[in-house]
């Protein structure tokens, strides 16, 4: 098997900030990606890649017809995830993404996964772990990689299974959201926005191009700053490297036509604004912020709902991942679906048998002690 993919496939490793000079054939793979992920875009893994991945790496797969074609992109760190244990081989994630589903073309997918496979076992530099952070378990791509670890023997454990909130209407568009929401959520949204409608006219504002964009994300930047992440110091315009690439980001994704921000504004003052992604027919919501001296209106929900509709309008728009922690209360009640995702570990060497299963045992103590350390954490704030 190993012989045929060599003759279909040709594999090598880059630093991901030297992907620049792919990024057009990176462009041509997110069209053609068997599951659409907005956070390996190239316009927002680049502009991440100075700030959030100086250390990181891509496997590169390439299709050995003439031209040669990019088919997959893996991008990865080599981590001590355990202490002294054993390295990793981990996709590349940071705070600021909320999936890493790799990009695989989806015409022989599960080819391209095995040559990524192949690669990594062929590598003595690599570690014979590979763990994937916050794969879709119900995905596409997780459904082809189980294919190719059962064909291959491979052993693999999820870990940290939880499902979040998932807009995926189908072709029941118009009544989705009379099924999906509770009737107390839909009377009680609606009696809030016309009070809210008393303090002046209420506009929804989608904003897609480039100049715009950077005049709304703006907005995003006030009201988070004056929202809790200001006061607890996290908000992107108090770390100079966290706003430069919000900016680099948002605006290099507008260039593509992969982003929106919507802002909702009462008596043309902004008081919400949330920032989404696309890739292919898919889109994520990235960040929200509001203005919570409005909070007993839901200006937060009040946006939520205006998307959520003008996305139930876009036929071209297949789903929107919340991006959000399991049982978040902004989208819960809005939206049915839900998406199971995990993380994943595998033995990427067959005869590493013992190493996979001390890697599992360190996983599963690495989160019981994260477990307590917060619930502990919580106690002493509580």
């Amino acid at each position: 098997m190993h012989g045929t993919l060599d003759s279909l496939f040709h594999a090598e490793r880059r630093p991901l900030a030297a992907l620049t000079a792919i990024a057009q054939d990176w462009r041509g793979l997110t069209s053609r990606a068997l599951e659409p992920n907005g956070f390996y875009e190239p316009a927002f893994a680049l502009a991440a890649a100075p700030f959030l991945g100086r250390d990181a790496q891509a496997i590169l797969i390439w299709s050995r017809q003439s031209p040669a074609r990019l088919v997959g992109l893996f991008p990865l760190r080599i981590a001590r995830r355990y202490g002294l244990g054993p390295n990793v081989l981990a996709g590349w994630l940071h705070p600021y993404a909320t999936l890493g589903t790799p990009l695989v073309e989806r015409d022989n997918a599960d080819g391209v996964i095995a040559a990524w496979l192949t690669h990594i076992a062929r590598d003595p530099a690599l570690p014979s772990i590979a763990f994937l952070p916050t794969q879709t378990v119900d995905g596409a791509f997780c459904k082809a990689l189980d294919r190719v670890l059962v064909a291959r023997g491979l052993r693999h454990a999820d870990f940290g299974r939880h499902r979040r909130a998932h807009l995926a209407p189908g072709r029941d568009r118009a009544g989705y959201l009379t099924e999906a929401s509770g009737a107390k959520h839909r009377k009680e949204l609606p009696r809030r926005r016309r009070r809210l409608a008393e303090l002046g006219a209420i506009s929804h504002e989608i904003v897609t191009r480039e100049p715009d964009v950077a005049r709304a994300l703006d907005h995003f930047f006030v009201l988070e700053a004056n929202g809790w992440k200001g006061s607890a110091g996290t908000a992107a315009t108090q770390s100079e490297d966290t706003r430069d690439f919000f900016r680099a980001a948002v605006t290099g994704l507008a260039r593509d036509g992969k982003v929106r921000i919507d802002v909702l504004s009462v008596g043309g003052r902004a008081i919400a604004a949330t920032i989404v992604l696309r890739s292919g027919d898919t889109m994520f919501g990235w960040k929200t912020a509001y203005d919570e001296t409005y909070a007993k209106y839901s200006p937060g929900a009040q946006l939520m709902l205006d998307l959520t509709q003008s996305v139930l309008a876009d036929a071209s728009v297949a789903r929107l991942d919340s991006c959000t922690s399991a049982g978040h209360p902004l989208v819960e009640h809005l939206w049915g679906d839900r998406l199971s995702i995990a993380d994943r570990l595998i033995g990427v060497r067959p005869e590493r048998s013992a190493a996979f299963s001390a890697a599992c045992a360190l996983e599963t103590m690495r989160r019981t002690g994260l477990h307590y350390a917060k619930a502990l954490r919580d106690r002493l704030r509580g």
